[in-house]
């Protein structure tokens, strides 16, 4: 059976179907599940207050006083963002010292304040500096693709997407940077959503790049996403409003995201865009130069490495030898980087967000592979070439991540 949506849940629990102490329970059952993925997806789990936090909204519905019609569903948090209370580790070693956090996150505030229930912190790859999601530190939940043989769930917001995808949450809160939220949601067959960085707030969260993250949702659905993004965003939650598929122009970029598919990605891809023009959209394949800059920008790190190493330097230079040496080195690149070097990054990023959305403007639309590769077996990566092509093949989504984009969700706020 599909996953159940954030609607059919409202429904159940406002019918009196089942109740957010049922809810609870079955995903802490799950997690708890000696022969499933929790005890990797996770990394702390909030049983005691996740239970009351229950209890309580089951109580504020039968007093017709819930929050939200979703009041009392269970969402997991990725380790980045504060809990009050907790000490926010990053999916590291380095921090796991640090102080605990004074205050809820204001998007873990806004999740609370609309009656979600927070179930526990799940697991990511150290710092978010990897699409692949890998911790060497705390394990690595396999993805449901090929479960049996061991594949990666991509990254870096890995145990949200397996929380979601093997019932242990009905939503994610995750960050996406690069991919950070569609890699892991492509690699587990749900959906996961980068926000127009301005409308979410960013307090709150270990950041990657300040230039290029933004916090976002992963769910069972279009439909999910689109009610938790609004929580974040601290919008009105309004129903998605159906546009006809004909006439719409969608556009297929051939420059550098259609390189190297795997054969099965490129298949998959096919039969998409031939179920969309059956369906009447017209699909142009147009090449996008600009995209070719991307490579070009991030030739020494990018805004990743300068900005992550701002944050880094110090924390690195008492305690680089607990972290994954393959996330310090990728951090390690941004001493390299002078003020001129990103001086000439965020001039070159200007040009091409100007140059790219004149490109695109006509339509309504870009329609890409999230990813090139299906997801690679966890026990190949060991080798560190094997790594590289991995996070390679993860990177699609970067040729998006650093646009501009306009109204919110059009280019670069992408549905996957």
């Amino acid at each position: 059976m599909p996953n159940p949506t954030l609607a059919q849940l409202a429904a159940d629990l406002a019918g009196g179907a089942t109740s957010a102490r049922k809810l609870v329970e079955e995903c802490l059952a799950r997690i708890a599940d000696p022969a499933g993925e929790g005890q990797r997806a996770f990394l702390h789990v909030d049983r005691e207050a996740a239970v009351a936090a229950a209890d309580a909204m089951d109580r504020l519905r039968k007093a017709n006083a819930a929050p939200s019609p979703f009041a009392g569903i269970p969402v997991s948090i990725k380790d980045l963002f504060d809990i009050r209370g907790q000490v926010t580790r990053a999916g590291s070693r380095a921090l796991e010292d640090s102080a605990p956090a004074e205050a809820d996150a204001p998007v873990v505030a806004r999740l609370r304040q609309a009656g979600f229930i927070v179930i526990g912190r799940t697991n990511m790859t150290e710092f978010a500096y990897s699409g692949i999601g890998i911790n060497p530190h705390f394990g690595t939940p396999k993805s449901v693709w090929n479960r049996k043989e061991g594949h990666v769930p991509g990254g870096s917001s890995s145990g949200a997407a397996v929380s979601i995808a093997d019932r242990m949450a009905f939503g994610a809160l995750g960050t996406d940077t690069g991919g950070s939220c569609r890699i892991p949601a492509a690699y587990n067959g749900i959906t996961g959503f980068k926000p127009t960085q301005r409308r979410v707030p960013l307090d709150g969260g270990v950041p990657l790049s300040f230039s290029l993250d933004s916090f976002g949702p992963l769910a069972n659905s279009t439909a999910c996403c689109a009610v938790l993004d609004a929580v974040l965003a601290a919008e009105p939650i309004l129903p998605l409003r159906a546009r006809p598929i004909k006439g719409m122009r969608l556009a297929v970029p051939a420059t550098v995201v259609l390189d190297d598919l795997d054969d099965a990605v490129a298949k998959t891809f096919e039969r998409a865009l031939e179920t969309l023009s059956r369906q009447g959209a017209l699909i142009e394949r147009i090449e996008v130069p600009e995209f070719h800059d991307v490579g070009v920008m991030n030739a020494k790190g990018g805004f990743s490495a300068a900005e992550s190493y701002a944050w880094h330097r110090y924390l690195i230079a008492s305690k680089g030898d607990m972290y994954d040496p393959r996330v310090r080195v990728r951090i390690l690149r941004g001493e390299a980087l002078s003020a001129a070097d990103y001086v000439d990054l965020v001039i070159a990023r200007r040009s091409l967000i100007a140059r790219t959305n004149a490109r695109l403007a006509p339509y309504d639309a870009l329609v890409m592979p999230t990813t090139a590769n299906t997801p690679p077996r966890i026990v190949d990566l060991a080798d560190n070439k094997a790594f590289s092509a991995a996070c390679k093949g993860a990177s699609r989504s970067l040729v998006t991540a650093g646009l501009k984009p306009g109204p919110p969700r059009r280019i670069a706020t992408e549905w996957i």
